[in-house]
């Protein structure tokens, strides 16, 4: 059976997140990849990597106001939902279940469906509100995994920096990949 998967993404810095995880998720076999983005996701997203085509992409996308989307009902049986880039005030809608748009509605969907929630806030430092509301969402079943690059790979670009993290995120996900493994 076909894995299916949500990509939300956020309107925080960090466009190159979403980019190379796009990009490995364009070569997995055997999924199928529903995209939402934000309005301040595709701004950033042209402000820091340049022009947004969703043409050049083989997923079906969703505007976030499109509460039609199949992820926004469990009966869908969407498996994962990955929202990254994360910014805080919507990592704060979805740890108060406030479903005012179709991220949100899917995050709220696999929560109370128990399925896999990854979500990774990118923003430093962290306030006292930020870190209660990532408790609350992980007290709920979802994985925080924040966009902190590791170096042990001895990363040589940007891309490659970031892939610490889209690998962190696509094993979290249960995805198979081709990574570096600590002490392999």
């Amino acid at each position: 059976m076909s894995r299916k998967l949500v990509l939300a993404i956020g309107g925080s810095s960090g466009s190159i997140y979403a980019y190379r995880l796009m990009t490995k998720l364009s070569a997995i076999q055997d999924i199928t990849v529903g995209v939402v983005m934000s309005d301040n996701a595709i701004y950033n997203w042209e402000l820091e990597l340049g022009t947004f085509d969703q043409s050049v992409w083989p997923f079906s996308f969703y505007h976030k106001n499109d509460f039609m989307a199949p992820f926004a009902s469990g009966s869908a049986r969407y498996d994962t939902m990955i929202v990254c880039p994360c910014s805080m005030g919507l990592l704060a809608r979805m740890a108060q279940g406030l479903s005012t748009d179709l991220m949100t509605r899917a995050a709220d969907v696999m929560l109370k469906e128990r399925r896999k929630l990854i979500i990774v806030p990118r923003e430093t430092p962290y306030n006292l509100i930020h870190l209660r509301n990532m408790t609350t969402l992980t007290e709920a079943g979802a994985i925080i995994c924040p966009a902190t690059p590791s170096f042990y790979s001895k990363p040589q670009s940007v891309e490659a920096i970031a892939d610490t993290v889209v690998d962190r995120i696509l094993d979290l996900a249960g995805l198979d990949i081709n990574t570096y493994r600590w002490g392999e």
